[in-house]
């Protein structure tokens, strides 16, 4: 496959095949650069009334790094590959020896991934970009380890997003747990690499992208409706172009200009994302003696429930 190309060189080219095909709408599934590209063809609309058509983004990576979703079409698939691969490596280890598995996760700056495998599969540490860590930290998780070695446990788990850091490398955490560890467990290091990609689908991925794909498709029909005029399509509003995204269980579209302030595009993260509320709980599995806020303040908010209102009540 060639690199992905982001279509600011080609609105020419771009507009003529639109022209050409009497394309009237676009529904582009994607990752982040299906964002930053939805983003770059509603600029162009300014200069080429051809990209004057409705386009809607479907989020689909695994990285869950799209902004305006709180889940991308293949997430679910991969955290399931990665916690089943957790969970045989894991197995692996269940003789005699002391052992530390450091494991890596794809997902680019977003940690999602390292996160939400290393709640499932019960990791002691999960390391990711959006949660700046020291030396300290790293010495403080191995001391961590070396204690609970010493009673019962016989095996300990470690997680590294790809890119959480680019001085604390795989080879750094890896020599860093082998040496302080000398003693009292041994370490293997495990990149999981393109294992995470692919596969067969979970149910929760193949509903999804089913939903979405119906909603997507209902969507620009009617934007197309709504935007022509005499046989030809003419759609130049932000709402014109939204990305569908699953919002609190719900799934809603929102105009890609507005999701422009809530994201990263350094990082290609959003500004905001819900799974690093659940990190501490990542603490307390793993046997850490801290206190999680569970005060009103810090309210889970998916335990607050939508009330639905008959129409016939109202």
């Amino acid at each position: 496959p060639l690199p992905r190309t982001l279509p600011k060189k080609y609105f020419e080219e771009i507009s003529a095949n639109i022209s050409k095909f009497g394309i009237h709408g676009l529904v582009i599934i994607g990752g982040f650069e299906a964002f930053s590209g939805g983003l770059e063809l509603v600029e162009g609309r300014a200069r080429f009334e051809e990209l004057c058509i409705p386009l809607c983004i479907v989020p689909a990576t695994v990285s869950n790094n799209v902004p305006g979703s709180d889940f991308s079409i293949g997430a679910d698939t991969a955290l399931n590959t990665i916690t089943t691969t957790c969970d045989l490596i894991k197995q692996s280890a269940a003789g005699t020896k002391r052992r530390v598995f450091i494991i890596e996760t794809m997902g680019g700056f977003c940690g999602y991934l390292a996160t939400m495998a290393g709640l499932a599969a019960g990791a002691d540490a999960a390391y990711i970009f959006e949660e700046p860590f020291s030396s300290r930290d790293l010495q403080a998780n191995v001391d961590h380890l070396t204690e609970k070695m010493k009673t019962t446990v016989k095996r300990g788990l470690v997680l590294r997003n790809e890119r959480c850091n680019e001085n604390y490398t795989m080879d750094f955490i890896y020599n860093l747990y082998s040496e302080e560890g000398k003693g009292v467990f041994d370490c293997r290091k495990n990149v999981l690499g393109h294992m995470q990609q692919g596969g067969s689908p979970t149910p929760f991925d193949r509903n999804f992208g089913t939903k979405m794909g119906a909603k997507a498709v209902a969507w620009i029909t009617g934007k197309i409706k709504e935007c022509s005029r005499h046989g030809r399509i003419f759609a130049n509003t932000a709402d014109s172009a939204c990305l569908l995204g699953m919002r609190k269980r719900s799934l809603v579209f929102q105009p890609i200009a507005e999701l422009r302030q809530q994201t990263d595009f350094e990082h290609r993260i959003p500004k905001e994302q819900w799974w690093l509320k659940l990190r501490p709980i990542l603490k307390i599995l793993a046997k850490y003696n801290i206190e999680l806020d569970t005060s009103e303040r810090a309210h889970l908010e998916h335990l607050t429930r939508k009330v639905l209102v008959p129409e016939a009540t109202l």
